[in-house]
Formats: structure tokens, C-alpha cells, sequence
């Protein structure tokens, strides 16, 4: 009977014991098991645009419509959305601008939106581990709030997308796309006296940059006498620059003078021809036949 007792007893630790190498075994099993690699549903995009003297960089998931109807159900009407999929969606911007008027200071910030039929509200938000959890969303984090129309378009937008457009030196839009709406917030920067200030100190040094700084001028509708007088320079210090000679003949028809316009515009044309520049010698010819 002893004897019997003790086996049972050595049965069972021995049975425990098969049972903890088991476990073991499917714990290291399942810790080094092969992970399926597989597209992310919302993959996520960074789009860089360089604007005035910085740049803007959106960093966000582009979710699908997958044959649903986005907007008034999947994301409802009147409510905080991410503007998008997974973490929060990233605007940075590295120089100061303004949204809609509104001025943003050079930063990084949460973008969140209140989609409706016809406007969407605009917020950019200082906490940026919020990501979709909005019911936590706190209006002292907001930096900024401003409503903009929307836009509908005939053909559908598949996968979320956010993008530039109408890039200018001191404008441009941002652009939400998805489904068939679109939502365009107007971007601005002033550049005007860093740039003026710029010039100054370029025409004070050993080496000024004369035709940037006459093709700012004449961008901007500044003095053309002085933009005349700068391009001069340049094209005499560069005598084969056919790009140099181009600007100058279009600030001196810009001033009136057809005459000193036409020999710089063809002058432009024969410099293109011999470095075989086909874009600047058919701006060329359309400058002559443009002024004639």
C-alpha cells in the first residue's frame, strides 16, 4: 500500500512536470512564431512642400472608401475627426504662416476637422498623442479654429488624400481630398521684408546676387528701373546666360522699351540655341511674337 502511494506521488510530479515543459515549449513556440507581413489597411504618407522661406509637411494614414459612404455616416457629420486613420495627423510647419488669415506660428500641430455637408471646421491641436481618441478632445489644446466651404466633385476619390496645390512664392492650398469632397484652406506667408532685407545685405557684399534679386523685383511688381539695372549687371558678369538675358528683355518691355526688349529676347533665343535649350528658346520666340 505504501509502495502504491508513493508511485501515484512520483506520477504526478512527474505529470506536472510534463505539463510546465509543454507550456514552456508553446510560450518560446509562440514568441518566436514568423509574423505575417502584410499592407497596412490605412498606409501612412508624408507629403513636403516647400513654401515662402520654409516648408509645410503633412504626416497622415490615408484610410479607403471601400464602398462605403464616408462622410455623414463613416464619419459622421457635427463630430471631432482625426482627418484621418491610426496616430494623429501631423502638420508642420517651419516658418510662420497664416490659414484662412488666421496666423499659425512655425510648429508642429494635431490636424483635426468637424466635417458638415457644406463647411468643415479647422483645428490645429497641441496635444499629439490625442489620436483618434476625441472624446478626450480639450478646446484649451486648440491653437486654432476657423471654418471653410467645401467642394463637391463628380468623379470619387478612393484613399484619403492631403496635397498642395496652386503653389505661389508667398500662397498655396491645402487641400483635403476624399470621396467626392474637397476642402481647400487657403495658405499664406509674408516673406517681403526678410527678402528686402536680404537683398540689402546681398547688394553690400563682395559678391551680390544681382538677378535673384531683379527677378524678386520684377516678380513683385517693385522698381523695374532698379530691377533693369541689376539684370544688367548680371548678364554682363554671365554674358551666355540665356535665362539672364530672358529676364531682362521682359523687364524692358515691362518698361516700354520694344526696342531694347526684342535684341535682348533674340539675343536670349541665339544663347538658348547654342546650349541646345529648346524651353528657353520657344519662351524666347513667344516673348518676341507676344510684343510685336
Amino acid at each position: 500500500m505504501i509502495g502504491l502511494k508513493i508511485y501515484i506521488s512520483m506520477k504526478i510530479k512527474i505529470t506536472n512536470k510534463a505539463i510546465l515543459f509543454l507550456a514552456l515549449g508553446m510560450a518560446s513556440f509562440s514568441s518566436v512564431a514568423q509574423k505575417v507581413n502584410m499592407p497596412a489597411p490605412s498606409p501612412l504618407q508624408t507629403v513636403t512642400q516647400k513654401f515662402g522661406l520654409g516648408e509645410v509637411t503633412v504626416e497622415y494614414s490615408r484610410p479607403a472608401v471601400k464602398g462605403r459612404t464616408i462622410f455623414g455616416e463613416v464619419v459622421p457629420y457635427g463630430k471631432i475627426w482625426r482627418t484621418g486613420a491610426n496616430a494623429t495627423t501631423k502638420i508642420t510647419f517651419t516658418d510662420d504662416v497664416k490659414l484662412e488669415g488666421n496666423a499659425v506660428k512655425a510648429g508642429t500641430y494635431g490636424l483635426y476637422t468637424i466635417p458638415n455637408k457644406d463647411t468643415w471646421e479647422i483645428m490645429l491641436y497641441k496635444d499629439l498623442t490625442l489620436n483618434g481618441n476625441v472624446a478626450e478632445y480639450k478646446t484649451e489644446n486648440e491653437v486654432l479654429r476657423f471654418k471653410v466651404k467645401t467642394m463637391k466633385i463628380p468623379m470619387k476619390m478612393e484613399s484619403l488624400m492631403i496635397n498642395f496645390g496652386d503653389v505661389a512664392p508667398t500662397a498655396a492650398t491645402l487641400t483635403l481630398l476624399w470621396e467626392n469632397t474637397v476642402v481647400p484652406i487657403k495658405m499664406t506667408t509674408d516673406i517681403d521684408a526678410r527678402v528686402m532685407q536680404s537683398i540689402d545685405e546681398s547688394m553690400k557684399s563682395d559678391k551680390p546676387d544681382y538677378f535673384r534679386s531683379a527677378t524678386y523685383y520684377f516678380d513683385n511688381n517693385k522698381d523695374l528701373k532698379q530691377a533693369l539695372t541689376w539684370v544688367t549687371k548680371a548678364t554682363e558678369e554671365n554674358p551666355t546666360a540665356f535665362y539672364m538675358f530672358n529676364l531682362k528683355a521682359r523687364i524692358e518691355y515691362k518698361l516700354g522699351d520694344k526696342a531694347a526688349g526684342k535684341a535682348s529676347a533674340e539675343k536670349s533665343i541665339a544663347l538658348a540655341k547654342d546650349a541646345k535649350n529648346d524651353d528657353y528658346i520657344a519662351l524666347g520666340e513667344k516673348l518676341l511674337a507676344d510684343n510685336k
